[in-house]
This record gives structure tokens, sequence and C-alpha cells, in this order.
């Protein structure tokens, strides 16, 4: 497992009974995690601190139960990337930034700055542009897709809080359209990153579900990549798909590429003594690419 641990201004207090109580720099929020089956140790709707948490409803969805005032959204950093985030909460429990993936930012930083050459990076399902500002933050040129308008705006909002005001182009379209027309139009990239949801719909009621579609789609991506990649990074939130799948998707996908594969739960520690898992990802690494 890879863990997250260099945060500064988020922190994980609790987790248990289907919760995790945590705090972002000076707000504390208690969210659904089903990952966290083990009893809770502490009563965390009662935290002192806590600003709100969000109750799921027997009819689906839910919603923000606020306890305490906070801002409607304010900043966190992570500071050994230099890298700034807007915080808002969201449906669906949502925040606008996933912490685990500092990980991988870290990985993808790490390569990009000791390729020793210009790199375009195509991050796809790119939400609010975590991996997109680090990619961008390390001097990679990166193209951000997402089908939805306000979680591309966010990631404009995240790359200009870091000091990113280019080097980052902003695309709103179904990922597998967008591809498509790349392949078509002979334009390439270094280095991939993909952020599949488990089921999604396109700006067009575009489909998709990732048992029956990831495979077919990294094909499909492997036709953007340069003679040269340098690497290619697939997330999954979905706690079907095990590591060992993603490792076989990409060793499956990239055999005429050389480099290895390999695949880890990603995980964030929590201030218990244990670290949380968050997922899964995968990651071909070209042979002699240097990254830490």
């Amino acid at each position: 497992m890879k863990i997250s641990e260099n945060w500064t201004d988020y922190s994980i207090l609790a987790t248990g009974d289907g919760y995790k109580l945590e705090r972002w720099k000076d707000v504390y929020l208690l969210r659904p995690d089903p990952q966290a089956i083990w009893p809770a140790s502490q009563d965390m709707f009662s935290h002192p601190k806590l600003n709100a948490y969000y109750k799921r409803s027997e009819n689906g969805g839910g919603g923000w139960k606020i306890l305490r005032p906070f801002p409607s959204e304010w900043e966190i950093g992570y500071a050994p990337l230099s890298v700034k985030f807007k915080i808002k909460p969201m449906g669906f429990k949502h925040t606008g930034l996933f912490p685990e993936q500092a990980v991988n930012w870290e990985k993808m930083t790490s390569l990009i700055k000791s390729a020793n050459r210009p790199i375009k990076v195509l991050n796809l399902f790119a939400y609010t542009g975590g991996a997109s500002v680090a990619c961008a933050k390390a001097g990679a040129q990166v193209t951000h897709v997402d089908a939805a308008k306000g979680m591309v705006e966010r990631a404009g909002e995240n790359a200009r809080l870091s000091g990113i005001e280019s080097g980052i182009r902003y695309i709103i379209d179904d990922c597998f359209k967008f591809v498509q027309r790349e392949i078509r139009r002979g334009n390439k990239y270094d280095a991939i990153i993909m952020d599949p949801p488990s089921y999604g719909r396109g700006p067009n009621g575009e489909t998709w579900k990732i048992e029956n579609d990831l495979y077919k789609f990294v094909e499909l991506c492997t036709q953007v990549l340069s003679d040269n990649p340098l690497f290619v990074l697939i997330n999954s939130y979905t706690t079907g798909l095990q590591p060992l799948v993603l490792k076989n998707v990409l060793t499956l996908t990239l055999k005429g590429f050389v480099g290895d594969v390999e695949a880890y739960e990603v995980g964030i520690k929590t201030e218990e003594g244990i670290a949380l898992p968050c997922g899964a990802g995968g990651m071909f690494i070209a042979n002699g690419a240097k990254g830490e």
C-alpha cells in the first residue's frame, strides 16, 4: 500500500462505524466511508470542533448537517509540492479533493522533473485537477479533460491558486470521444492519467461503466501515447477492482511499450495509528525513468 502521510492542512482524526472524521485546515467534517467497518473508538458526532457531517438518506443521496459555522469554501495547501486547492462541501459527500492522491502526485512530479525533456500529459476524468496542477507545477504541458463544466472551472481555480497561469489546456468533453478525436488529429502524449468513475454519463448522455469499459478505453488510449511514453496511471475508487486487475489491464494493453507495471492499494494514515484504504492504483513506468 502507498500511504499519503505528508499533509499538514489535512488529517483524519478518527474512523469507524462507516465514517471518518477529517480536519480540512481549520474545518472539521464527518463523512461516510464504506471501508471503515470497525467500531469507532469515540463518538465522532460529538467531537467539540465538528462543523458538519454528511448523513445519507434511506432513499438514496443525503445532505450536510451544519453544527458550527464555517466558510462556504476555503483553501488548503500541500506543502511538499507547493500546490493549493479550494475545498467546498458538495453533493454526495464530496469536498472537491481526494487527499490520498498526494502519493501519486509526488511520484508523477518526480518522473516529470527527472525526464529531462518536455512532457505532455493527458489527464482524463480529471475532476478538479489535483493531478493536473501537480504535473503542471513540475513543468509538464497538461490537457485536462472532464465532462462536468463545474469541475473543470474549479480545476482552473486550483491552478491559479498554485501560481499556474499557463501550461494547462482545459477541455469539457466526454473522455472517450475526446481520445477518439485526438487519434484522428494525430496528437500524442508522453503520459496519461485517468480517474474513471464506477458509473457516469457524458455531456450528451454517454454512459460509462468501469467493468465494461475500462479495458477498451485504456486500449484506445495507447493510440495517443508517444513512441517514448513516460508513465500511464489508472486510479480506481471501485472496491470491486483489485490492484492486480489494474496491473493486468496495463500489462495487456501496453505490451508494445518498454517498461514496468506496478499496482497497489492507496491509503491515508489516520491519527489512530492506522491507514484507511482509499482505492487502488496501477502505473506503467518507462524503463530508465528515474522518479523516486
